[in-house]
């Protein structure tokens, strides 16, 4: 497994006002995500005004660090449709196993707004995680609601969905990441942390999202 995992303290799961998505190439999307050992009123006002981003967004799945709170924690609607929500929430998740079969997803992301990619991942998996009172559950996901818990996976990882995709994709969308990049220069008069044009040809992340 590696070095043990930071935890998260209760003062990291607070915050004031409403939250907003962190937007590439914002650094708190690629920093690690702490683990959450605190089950209490911060951890529900917390979840539920993700609920509230993630409805007011259009979104079916939202991470924690996408509003700028790097804890392993997200929301997900189950269905993988809008309209009936089936509210699930993900704590310290941990993929258990894939199938082999894996399938193409026209991606979006709330963090790369007008920006859409096909991404390969597997079809179907079993997860395993905590609810909001702590307690574990496992899930099995298949079809779209699967590509959706990866792409969130993915985010408490630090993967972005454009790792994941070919170079020849990647050139379909690098305009508008660089766009994104100049954006976030003219709004934090600071260098971007992070430029698409430094990424040479180079291999995906492996695992779909497994640490």
């Amino acid at each position: 497994m590696g070095e043990e995992e930071a935890v998260a303290s209760p003062a990291e799961l607070q915050f004031e006002g409403r939250l907003k998505i962190v937007q590439y190439p914002d650094p708190r999307l690629r920093a690690k995500n702490k683990r959450v050992n605190t089950f209490d009123e911060s951890l529900k006002k917390l979840v539920d005004e993700m609920f509230d981003v993630m409805c007011r967004t259009d979104g079916i799945g939202l991470s924690a660090p996408q509003v700028g709170i790097n804890v392993q924690l997200m929301v997900f609607n189950s269905d993988g449709e809008h309209g009936e929500l089936e509210e699930i929430v993900l704590v310290n998740p941990r993929i258990n196993g894939y199938s082999r079969k894996i399938v193409s997803y026209k991606e979006g992301c709330l963090s790369f707004p007008g920006i859409y990619a096909d991404v390969e991942r597997p079809d179907s998996l079993n997860v395993d995680a905590q609810d909001i009172t702590g307690a574990r559950f496992e899930v099995n996901l298949t079809g779209l609601p699967a590509g959706v818990f990866q792409h969130e996976y993915d985010h408490l990882q630090g993967i972005l969905f454009f790792d994941r995709i070919s170079d020849e994709v990647l050139e379909t969308i690098r305009a508008k990441l660089q766009d994104l990049e100049k954006k976030y220069e003219e709004r934090t008069r600071k260098p971007s942390p992070e430029k698409i044009d430094a990424r040479m040809s180079r291999n995906k992340p492996v695992g779909f999202g497994k640490s």
